[in-house]
């Protein structure tokens, strides 16, 4: 799991939550925003725009990257940031 980078004990509206890039070179920023739903661990879990990137972040800061459909392998986010 990464760890955010922001105000951890408050649960936030909004991360952006950034993977490395698929060649490997940089990293993409997906930003995304809670949902009514919580996850595995009881935390809320947060999604782009698309809802196919879905992440539970907990209120000390943990990101577990959930996979949005079958077959699919989420991938390792690097870290998060909250958002205003």
């Amino acid at each position: 799991m990464a760890t955010v980078h922001g105000s951890k004990g408050s649960r936030q509206d909004a991360y952006e939550v950034v993977f490395a890039s698929a060649d490997g070179t940089g990293e993409d920023v997906v930003r995304m925003t809670r949902t009514d739903a919580s996850g595995p661990g009881g935390h809320p879990v947060y999604e782009d725009a698309s809802g196919i990137v879905r992440a539970e972040i907990s209120d000390q800061g943990e990101v577990r990257v959930l996979a949005s459909g079958g077959g699919q392998e989420p991938a390792r986010a690097l870290r998060a940031r909250a958002v205003g």
